[in-house]
This record gives C-alpha cells, sequence and structure tokens, in this order.
C-alpha cells in the first residue's frame, strides 16, 4: 500500500523541487518557468538572488547583462519576472482588464508606430518627442505618461524589453505570432498556465492554490474563466493529502515521498520571493512561524528587518539574515533565529561559512563584517509570529 505523504515529506520536496544542482543560467530559467523581479538592492535584486542558488558561478547582474542574447523575456505571470520565450504564447495576445479610451489608444498608436521606426528606445527618447507630460501613477506618485504608454503597450504584447541601460527599460517593437482562440485551445492554455505555476510553486495548500491561480490573472486577465474552471478540475486530477484538515496538492507525476528529496547539509539565505518561501501561508505550514516582508513596513515595527533573508538549513527556515554592503565595499551579515540561537551543529556551523563565502563572491565583495541580530524583539524566538506546527 503507497504510504500517505507526510508533513516532512511536503517541507522535503517543498525545497528540492526548485533547489536542484546548479546548472547554466538558460537551463536554470527553463527548470523554473519564471523569475521573479523586484527592484531593491539589499544587496541585489530579488532575481539574482533567487538565480545564485541554482546556477553555477552566477554573479549579481548576470541575468542583466546576458539578458540580450537569451531567449527571456521581460513579462508577467503571477507577478513581473522573466521567463522563457516560448510560454509567452500562453498569455499573448493578452486582453487587459480595463480598455484604453479613445485619446489613450490614440496616443499609444502613435507611440508604437515610432518604435516601429526608430526602437529599440529609451523611454527618455519617447518622451523628447511626443512631450505627453506627466500622470499619476499607481502607486500614487507621479511619472512620464510617455513610459506609462509603454508599459501600457509592453502588457498587450505590442513591445517588449530589448534590454536594460542603467536599470531602465529599453523598448522595441514585437508581433506575437497568432494563436487559436477557440474555446478548446484557451482551455489548454489555462492548463498549461497551472502546471506551469505549480512546477515551481508546489506543494500547495488548497487556499494557496487558488491565490496561485488567481495571480495569473497579472498575466492572463483575459482568460479568468478558464483559468476558474481548470483550476476545479486540477483539484480533482492532482496529486492531494490531507493533513491537520488542510488539502495539500501537487502534481501527479511527482512523488514527494522519494529518498531522492533528501537535504543536503547546506545552509542558504533565499530571497524573500524565492519559490521556496515565496507563499506565506505555505510557509507558516512547513515552517511553524510567520515569516514578513517588511521592506515597505515602518522602521519601528518591523520584526526581522528591512529585506530580510529566510535562512534555510537543509529542510528547515531556521531564521533570517539581513545583509548590506558597507561603504568600504565590504559585506555587512546580520543573523536571527526563531529559537533564539543557532543550530547547535558543526556542519551548520561550516554550512553557514561557506554560504556566506558564496553570497561574498556573487557579490563580488572583499571581506565580511557578520553580527548576531542587536537584542531586539526581532531576534528572539518568542517574537517572531508563530502557527502550530502541524502534526
Amino acid at each position: 500500500m503507497k504510504r500517505q505523504a507526510s508533513l516532512d515529506d511536503l517541507r522535503r520536496y517543498a525545497v528540492a523541487l526548485t533547489l536542484g544542482p546548479p546548472t547554466t543560467l538558460m537551463r536554470a530559467i527553463r527548470r523554473l518557468g519564471f523569475v521573479q523581479a523586484d527592484p531593491i538592492r539589499a544587496p541585489a535584486r530579488a532575481q539574482d538572488l533567487i538565480l545564485r542558488h541554482r546556477v553555477v558561478d552566477y554573479r549579481a547582474g548576470d541575468l542583466e547583462r546576458r539578458y540580450p542574447q537569451l531567449p527571456v523575456e521581460e513579462d508577467a505571470l503571477v507577478n513581473y519576472g522573466f521567463l522563457p520565450r516560448e510560454h509567452l504564447a500562453l498569455m499573448h495576445p493578452r486582453e487587459p482588464r480595463r480598455a484604453w479610451d479613445r485619446t489613450t489608444r490614440q496616443r499609444a498608436a502613435d507611440v508604437l508606430a515610432f518604435v516601429r521606426e526608430h526602437g529599440p528606445l529609451h523611454p527618455r527618447d519617447v518622451d523628447r518627442h511626443f512631450a505627453h507630460g506627466r500622470v499619476r501613477t499607481y502607486w500614487g506618485g507621479s511619472g512620464s505618461a510617455s513610459t506609462q504608454l509603454l508599459d501600457g503597450l509592453h502588457h498587450r504584447g505590442l513591445v517588449r524589453v530589448a534590454r536594460r541601460d542603467s536599470g531602465v527599460r529599453i523598448y522595441a517593437a514585437i508581433e506575437h505570432p497568432p494563436v487559436a482562440n477557440d474555446p478548446p485551445a484557451r482551455r489548454a492554455r489555462a492548463d498549461a498556465l497551472i502546471d506551469l505555476v505549480l512546477r515551481q510553486y508546489a506543494p500547495l495548500p488548497s487556499s494557496s492554490l487558488g491565490y496561485l491561480v488567481r495571480m495569473l490573472g497579472h498575466g492572463a486577465p483575459h482568460l479568468a474563466a478558464e483559468l476558474a474552471v481548470a483550476l476545479r478540475a486540477a483539484r480533482a486530477s492532482l496529486a492531494q493529502v490531507t493533513l491537520d484538515g488542510a488539502t495539500w496538492y501537487w502534481s501527479a507525476d511527482a512523488r514527494p515521498s522519494s529518498a531522492r528529496h533528501a537535504p543536503p547539509d547546506r545552509v542558504r539565505l533565499l530571497a524573500p520571493f524565492d519559490p521556496v518561501v515565496w507563499d506565506r501561508a505555505r510557509f507558516e505550514a512547513l515552517w511553524g512561524w510567520a515569516y514578513r516582508f517588511e521592506a515597505y513596513t515602518p522602521a519601528a515595527r518591523r520584526k526581522l528587518g528591512y529585506y530580510a533573508l529566510p535562512l534555510l538549513w537543509r529542510d528547515r527556515v531556521v531564521g533570517w539574515g539581513n545583509a548590506s554592503v558597507t561603504a568600504r565595499g565590504e559585506l555587512a551579515l546580520s543573523l536571527g533565529y526563531v529559537d533564539g540561537r543557532a543550530p547547535h551543529d558543526v556542519r551548520f556551523s561550516q554550512a553557514l561559512e561557506d554560504e556566506v563565502e558564496s553570497l561574498r563572491r556573487f557579490l563580488g565583495l572583499g571581506e565580511v563584517s557578520r553580527r548576531a541580530a542587536a537584542p531586539t524583539p526581532s531576534s528572539s524566538a518568542s517574537a517572531v509570529p508563530r502557527v502550530r506546527h502541524p502534526k
């Protein structure tokens, strides 16, 4: 009789699913299917922090430097990030939730014609030509109307990011191959999108699976109805187990209880958006404490730090680290532990030294200045929000 997967099995599988042996950059991106992006550098951008564990000798900025030569696109899936070019056909032509008004459509058409004639273009070149002025941004600030139009064209699949210039997107025109748009074809794309996200975010509790499929509205808002139908079918066909009242799902061909998922004696400082820790509800269920991304939390209310990196030891997230680069070009690292102290294991100590050295090389830095987290509420187990660990 087949043994039912346990929470320990699911935890090991969650770590093993996307943290296999390091490989080439393109193979790593294809294995993941999607790499979430974030502009904050603390100490590096999220996409670089995610890839450094999965690519041999990866250095901060390698993706941006190599992007123009890779079959990779900046686009939206469940969030904004990078994905293999072949996945664009699952989402384009994209139909946004909100249509442009007539004036905006005309302005966008003019901008698109200009990019087709002169691209690849920096947004300031478009703004200099059209002088569209300023508009209110999504976050409540003020931004260039031309940049907003380019973003809208990008979302609709009419331009692509050809490269970055000091972090700024450089746009070029693009035409996607036609795709079938009949009901069976749309449903097939919805099924494929759910399979794609399961490849890196499984195993998922039921609520998280539903949330993740709703997040696909970023990449495929026009497939909302098909995704809802595909989700119902997935719940019936995916492998699943109910533990402590929660039903977990993963791909039917995977075996979470396989011995090959045994974790190595490795320490990893993960990005806040790494697939292993991205879903906060799953994080709490698997590791028994509440990790929070606090970059947008007022400093006085932070418990873990501005950009706390979850600290993974084997298949356990035992704490967090805050890393920065000093004015002297050195790595400064502050560590905190859920239980108030580091695991009492000589193998952990050596693995941590190896991870710190790996992080230093990744950043291209010299010496490391490391200290324990200051004796504030963030470094004590009692102050970290906890949940009961399922048996």
